[in-house]
């Protein structure tokens, strides 16, 4: 109609019509699910579950919350997956290295799992060690140092027969070793300090040596030292 002026066209991804105009790229649904992973992962890490909003989620990836729960059915749905994530990417690093060789080098090469997971993931270990309301279906972190004693134990059976020690202690020694691992590396993942290497080091000097037996200055074998 003469006279009259048309209204703005909006179209998405388009902000500031009149002035300068940014159109956000289209993402297809795998790369739009794998960013709000990435963004949940992140904020949870910083946050913990609680203090994490789909609000928030949502207005970093700009989109709405009806996105979110397209994809995840909501905060506990995105939560869920992002640790299922790390829980599998974990198991696989200590299935993978728990393959062989001797056993201190197989004890060497499990404090260095953990560690190196803590060096790189970080972000992924403050997730599974936080107290969570949601139920995994991977477990808990916890259930995840379960199974990792459960391959340490037949390992330490097989030491405990060729050494004519008690085989059914092996499950008891093979927690108390994995624990002493997971729990030093929630320590480490704070302090830093020392270097990683020398944490292991130590790591193996006293679950090897015993305190009776202690090197002075312990040092991770050649065979482990040359992976890393």
């Amino acid at each position: 109609m003469t006279g009259q002026r048309p209204g703005p066209a909006y179209t998405e991804g388009v902000k500031n019509p009149g002035h300068m105009r940014h159109t956000r790229v289209r993402m297809t649904g795998k790369e739009r699910r794998q960013q709000l992973l990435d963004i949940g992962r992140t904020l949870f890490a910083e946050r913990g579950y609680e203090a994490t909003s789909i609000e928030e989620i949502a207005a970093r990836a700009e989109v709405s919350k009806p996105v979110v729960y397209e994809h995840f059915g909501g905060k506990e749905g995105l939560y869920a997956v992002v640790v299922d994530r790390e829980m599998q990417t974990l198991l696989d690093r200590f299935a993978s290295a728990l393959s062989g060789g001797h056993p201190r080098e197989l004890l060497e090469q499990a404090a260095f799992v953990l560690l190196d997971y803590i060096e790189e993931e970080t972000d992924g270990f403050r997730i599974l060690i936080r107290d969570s309301p949601v139920v995994s279906s991977t477990g808990s972190f916890s259930s995840l140092i379960g199974m990792v004693a459960i391959r340490v134990e037949h390992i330490l059976d097989e030491e405990f027969k060729a050494r004519g020690y008690e085989t059914k202690l092996a499950g008891l020694y093979s927690q108390a070793l994995v624990g002493m691992v997971a729990l030093t590396g929630q320590w480490w993942l704070e302090v830093r300090q020392p270097k990683k290497d020398e944490v292991a080091a130590h790591l193996v000097n006293l679950a090897w040596n015993g305190l009776s037996h202690l090197e002075s200055k312990p040092v991770i074998s050649p065979v482990t030292a040359g992976s890393h």
